[in-house]
């Protein structure tokens, strides 16, 4: 297969969900294909290069916070020649529906991802981080980045974690369901959580294999996709992953934008006044409002030096 970017235009903002689907729907079919999957998820496939990148993602949150309301894999088709396999939830679904594991087992036996020389999955929210660790299993050989994955929602393994409440009535047990237990067959996974949430660090801890990279991301919360894309880093880690030329050091480096990330620094002067480092907390309000911040950190400094 030859690399070759692909050429098309979206117009995806400001459209109803129905609308929506259906400009994907025109798009894959143009490029690829297009297959509902039951009521709650679809995929769509644009045929570029011997890259490919699978995406995990829910309609909502892509129409709220992807930039043009695109699916992630579409402009790395359109700029850099990848192929892209989007798999979309329309509910909060985790991707546990017999539809999904329908198609992924007909991926398999038509050998699909056996026609790419690297293939990278990659999730984040609304449980799509845990479906890209968990489908994985169906590329041996591919790369995954996972985006604060649960490792599974069945009560005997996680019943320490009480969200997810509604999720938790899927069946976890049957097809692709343990998620560090599918990744066995991937090459290098990337496992990126924030360590101050104790909840999301539980479930990383539980992917043990040693072809697993933990990317700690202290302080920077429970939407890392969000925070990722707001610094800059989130598609340069996507193409060191595909590269295979991601690893725990150079993370570290990309990483240190968060210094720039408004939200972030917030964070940072409220752990530190909350672990009586005022201190230093006042060095970083002086220095933020140095470079012209908000009134946050006006208000914050005032506080600290009244204490």
């Amino acid at each position: 297969m030859e690399d070759r970017q692909l050429s098309f235009n979206t117009s995806l903002t400001d459209l109803d969900s129905n609308a929506w689907v259906g400009a994907i729907d025109d798009i894959c079919d143009d490029f690829g294909f297009f297959e509902q999957l039951g009521r709650d998820h679809c995929a769509g496939f644009l045929e570029a290069g011997n890259n490919l990148l699978v995406t995990f993602e829910n309609a909502e949150s892509v129409r709220a916070y992807n930039l043009d309301a695109e699916p992630r894999g579409f402009a790395y088709a359109r700029h850099d020649g990848w192929s892209h396999l989007a798999l979309i939830s329309f509910t909060e679904s985790w991707f546990r529906d017999p539809a999904v594991y329908a198609f992924f087992d007909r991926m398999i036996d038509d050998g699909f991802f056996e026609d790419f020389q690297n293939v990278l999955f990659h999730g984040s929210d609304d449980g799509a981080a845990y479906a890209a660790a968990a489908f994985s299993v169906a590329a041996p050989g591919a790369s995954v980045i996972a985006l604060r994955p649960q490792a599974t929602l069945e009560a005997r393994t996680t019943g320490w974690d009480k969200r997810y409440k509604s999720a938790r009535k899927k069946n976890f047990t049957n097809r692709y369901g343990y998620a560090p237990e599918m990744i066995e067959a991937a090459k290098h996974v990337f496992i990126a959580y924030d360590p101050y949430e104790h909840l999301d660090a539980g479930h990383a801890a539980l992917f043990r294999k040693p072809h697993v990279t933990m990317l700690p991301c202290p302080l920077i919360g429970t939407q890392l996709d969000r925070a990722f894309d707001r610094m800059g880093i989130h598609d340069v880690m996507i193409k060191l992953a595909m590269d295979r030329n991601l690893d725990s050091k150079r993370f570290a480096q990309l990483l240190r934008a968060r210094r720039y990330d408004q939200v972030y620094i917030r964070k940072l002067v409220q752990h530190l006044t909350k672990e009586n480092h005022d201190e230093f907390a006042q060095v970083i309000c002086r220095y933020m409002l140095n470079r012209g911040s908000s009134s946050f950190f006006e208000m914050k400094l005032e506080e600290l030096q009244a204490k």
